[in-house]
C-alpha cells in the first residue's frame, strides 16, 4: 500500500499544480479538440500488483502452515490509446497494451524445530491486455476536465508458468491461469496543452475469474480461489 500512497499523492500534486497553472493562462488551448471524432494518443504507466485469497472452509492453519501474506510489488503498463467521441464528454476508449506485473505471495510453516520458516512465491506475469472503457467527463472549463471511468479488460499472459515442468524447474511453482477478466474502475484529470492534451489518471482493477490452477501441494491446498488486483497510475498523451 505504501507504493500506492505516493502515487495517489503524486496523482493529487500534479493535478492541483497543472490546475493552478491553468487558470494562471486565460487562454484556451485546443479549442477545437472536443470537435474531432476520433482521437488517438498512448499511455505511461505504474502499477502495483497483488491477489484477493479465498481460503478453503475446511482448512484449519493448526497444521505447519501458520499464514499466507499478500506481497504488492510494482511493475509498469505501455498502451495505445484510440478514442471514439459520439456524445459531447462520452468516449468510448480502446487501450490495448502490455502490462509487466509482478505478485507475491509470503508463505509462513512451523518447522519441526519449532522454527519459522518463510517462502515467497512470485508470479510474474507479462499481460496483452485488451481494455474498453467508457469515459464520463466533466464540461470543460478553460484548459482543465475531470472525468471518471468504467470498463473492463481481457488479458492473455505472455509469461504464463502455467505448463512449466517442476522437475525441471526445481521447485514448486504457484500456477495460474493464462487469461483473465478485469473490471476497471478510476478517473482523472485532462489539462488542454498547446499542441495535445495531457491526462493523468488512476484505476484500479478487479480480477473477475479464479486463475489458480490448483495441484495438490502445501502451496495451494489451503486456497480455494485466487484473483487479481491491480492499482494502475496513468500519464496520458492525446493527440
Amino acid at each position: 500500500m505504501r507504493f500506492l500512497n505516493r502515487y495517489s499523492l503524486m496523482f493529487v500534486l500534479m493535478a492541483v499544480a497543472m490546475q493552478a497553472s491553468a487558470q494562471m493562462n486565460t487562454r484556451e488551448n485546443l479549442p477545437h479538440f472536443d470537435s474531432r471524432m476520433y482521437h488517438f494518443g498512448f499511455l505511461l504507466s505504474a502499477n502495483t500488483s497483488s491477489f484477493y485469497i479465498d481460503y478453503k472452509p475446511d482448512f484449519s492453519f493448526s497444521d505447519s502452515l501458520l499464514g499466507i501474506d499478500n506481497v504488492p510489488q510494482a511493475g509498469f503498463n505501455l498502451a495505445l490509446l484510440a478514442s471514439f467521441n459520439p456524445v459531447k464528454n462520452i468516449n468510448l476508449r480502446f487501450v490495448p497494451g502490455l502490462s509487466f506485473q509482478d505478485r507475491g505471495l509470503n508463505y509462513t510453516f512451523l518447522a519441526e524445530d519449532n522454527k519459522v520458516e518463510t517462502f515467497l512465491k512470485r508470479t510474474e506475469s507479462v499481460w496483452l491486455q485488451f481494455p474498453m472503457m467508457l469515459k464520463l467527463r466533466t464540461n470543460r472549463v478553460g484548459n482543465f476536465a475531470a472525468y471518471g471511468l468504467i470498463g473492463g479488460c481481457y488479458g492473455i499472459d505472455m509469461q504464463s508458468q502455467k505448463d512449466v515442468n517442476e522437475a525441471v524447474a526445481g521447485k514448486i511453482v504457484v500456477k495460474l491461469e493464462k487469461t483473465d477478466i478485469t473490471l476497471d474502475a478510476g478517473g482523472g484529470f485532462d489539462f488542454f496543452l498547446p499542441y495535445f492534451k495531457f491526462g493523468v489518471e488512476m484505476k484500479t482493477c478487479f480480477g473477475m475469474k479464479d486463475l489458480l490452477i490448483q495441484e495438490s501441494n502445501q502451496f495451494t491446498d489451503p486456497i480455494s480461489r485466487l484473483r487479481t488486483r491491480t492499482f494502475v497510475l496513468s500519464l496520458c498523451f492525446e493527440g
